[in-house]
């Protein structure tokens, strides 16, 4: 064995230290997941707000799933959503209100916690790509596209589907949710612009897939 050959322990060890950031970063990943499913746990304490007879409850956990894609991104966020929403299948009352279990999921606001799921996606893929600047209009642009109008898109049809009300009408009564979801997503925006510049990093940014760089050739 000549002196450049790495011994046994030695390739072991550089395995090893290989292995190590991967697991630490996983071992991150997880915690934030389960911290973000844990705000959107905490901000139903305050409890539910019903208005003008509507069985949708307006709450502040759509804020927790707002800043969940804007501050962990797509993958992670939707991980943090899902994870709540299978805590809540599982019977824990972790929704506003004290409400658990099978029964939230044949009920008329099922739509609203399963267009989280998309919610947080749109946001946290867009800001992906707002970053590394994250300018504040067009991040508040997407991020009422994905807090309001995708969460809209899922929770009003099937709100209209389970109540049997016309879909028109069940749209017009959606509209009370609306300044206060303005106000979350305004929130949400000024947080996360807030965390990304003191911890940059939290999101890779990507690019917008109609300004993706040209590859550059090869000096002849």
């Amino acid at each position: 064995m000549t002196a450049a050959e790495p011994t046994t322990n030695d390739a072991a060890h550089h395995e090893d230290g290989a292995r190590r950031p991967r697991r630490r970063g996983t071992a991150t990943d997880l915690t934030q997941v389960a911290v973000f499913a844990a705000l959107i746990a905490a901000l139903g304490l305050p409890g539910a707000l019903y208005l003008g007879g509507t069985a949708v409850p307006i709450t502040f956990q759509t804020l927790g799933v707002m800043l969940a894609g804007a501050i962990l991104g797509a993958r992670k966020g939707f991980l943090s959503v899902l994870l709540l929403i299978a805590l809540v299948a599982a019977g824990l009352p972790l929704l506003s209100g004290g409400r658990g279990g099978l029964g939230v999921f044949v009920g008329p606001s099922v739509g609203y916690l399963l267009g989280w799921l998309l919610g947080v996606l749109v946001i946290g893929w867009a800001t992906a790509r707002l970053l590394p600047k994250y300018r504040i209009a067009p991040a508040l642009l997407w991020t009422a596209l994905g807090g309001i109008v995708a969460i809209y898109l899922v929770g009003v049809p099937v709100f209209a589907a389970i109540t049997g009300t016309p879909l028109g009408v069940a749209f017009a009564g959606s509209l009370v949710f609306l300044p206060g979801d303005l106000v979350k997503v305004v929130v949400t925006v000024l947080v996360a612009k807030g965390v990304h510049r003191a911890w940059p990093g939290l999101i890779a940014p990507r690019p917008w897939p109609w300004k993706r760089e040209k590859p550059v050739a090869a000096p002849a």
